[in-house]
């Protein structure tokens, strides 16, 4: 029982630093990368459908991308919902191929991103320390139903704390490393 206590904490804690890790993909840091226009949706013959579903994603340099539809028809469709996203780019049709140019980031705009990017940090570690309680509450659970002796309740919550601190530690790492990559101009 305390070992499936401590599984399902410890995947879950997983997924909470993966999960920080796509969110902080999606933060621009002024260079392209493809998977940039991943969570972006297309209507698709009125589905709406993630872009690289549609069209072959490439990078042209360090700073553009490049959507090639496979659809001819749908080029249109892919700039009206890269325009109409969150992310504040400006692509432009040349001719069956949408180009995506990255627009350099401002000193005042990379200082957003940061707190955007602490804002997300601060949500996964919050995330990782109530999975830590609810496990913790189960091994008390189990201590109150005699079904565990307090010495193991004891280490095993001790196993869930050095499990947070790794995932806190892990989450402090991503957020430095992101931070380096917006700052650096």
């Amino acid at each position: 029982m305390i070992a499936d206590i401590r599984k399902s904490a410890e995947q879950k804690m997983r997924k909470t630093v993966e999960a920080l890790k796509t969110d902080l993909a999606k933060i621009r840091t002024g260079r392209a990368h493809t998977g940039l226009l991943d969570h972006i949706m297309v209507d698709y013959y009125g589905t709406p459908t993630p872009i690289p579903q549609v069209s072959s994603v490439a990078l042209i340099d360090a700073r553009t991308i490049a959507v090639s539809p496979w659809d001819k028809k749908m080029a249109p469709a892919i700039e009206k919902a890269i325009r109409d996203s969150d992310l504040g780019l400006n692509p432009a049709a040349m001719g069956e191929t949408v180009r995506v140019p990255m627009p350099a980031l401002t000193e005042e705009r990379r200082k957003d991103l940061v707190k955007v990017v602490r804002h997300e940090g601060e949500n996964a570690r919050v995330a990782v320390r109530n999975v830590r309680r609810d496990a913790i509450h189960h091994l008390k659970e189990l201590l109150k139903q005699k079904k565990v002796a307090e010495d193991e309740e004891r280490r095993a919550q001790d196993d869930i704390q050095k499990l947070t601190d790794r995932s806190i530690a892990d989450i402090d790492k991503l957020l430095q490393q992101k931070e380096t990559d917006l700052m650096a101009v």
